[in-house]
């Protein structure tokens, strides 16, 4: 067991990030795409390796070390999605991440298209958050407007239960049969006559 728990009793409790919930978006959807640029460019160093070890019959990647990160994004393209990055509500964050892993999955870009396929995600999520908020102002709409009472409903429509358009042979032999006294305790039901 353990005695490093019992040392931190008088540490002070972890602090919530003082951080706004878009900051902490923009941290997250950034440090996503700088870490499937590394292993965008982790897999293209695998594959030229692979290849090298078939059309030599060698394989030296025992002596080489891990070559650091060649590509990087120009200051201009990151302004440019962050700017973007930014404008995603916390609650597409996640489905953001998921899409992005996806495609990358299926399509399994080179590290130059990684960013491009970012940035196609992210507009996505955008489309997606413009239509469902024009629905709901839509759905607000509806709900806010006003509606006519149930008084003018109920003159205007006539509930028959036995009126129907569709003769029936019933019907005929309950015409020219005569009427049988009507037992008070029932109320008389009787369709509305064409006008």
């Amino acid at each position: 067991m353990s005695l490093i728990p019992w040392f931190r009793w008088n540490e002070p409790p972890p602090r919530l990030s003082s951080r706004s919930p878009a900051e902490m978006v923009l941290e997250t959807l950034m440090m996503e795409l700088v870490g499937q640029m590394r292993e965008a460019e982790r897999q293209q160093r695998e594959r030229s390796n692979s290849a090298r070890k078939i059309c030599t019959g060698v394989d030296y990647s025992w002596l080489a070390s891990t070559p650091r990160s060649t590509y990087d994004l120009s200051p201009g393209e990151r302004l440019q999605l962050e700017d973007v990055c930014a404008k995603i509500h916390p609650s597409y964050c996640g489905p953001a991440i998921l899409r992005f892993r996806q495609l990358l999955a299926e399509q399994e870009p080179e590290v130059q298209e990684v960013s491009g396929l970012f940035r196609s995600v992210l507009q996505e999520v955008l489309e997606r958050m413009k239509q469902e908020e024009e629905a709901h102002k839509l759905t607000r709409q509806w709900s806010l407007r006003p509606r006519g009472s149930l008084g003018t409903f109920k003159s205007r429509a006539r509930i028959s239960p036995f009126a129907s358009d569709i003769r029936t042979i019933s019907e005929d032999v309950e015409r020219y049969a005569p009427r049988p006294s009507r037992t008070w305790s029932m109320p008389e039901f009787r369709a509305p006559k064409a006008d």
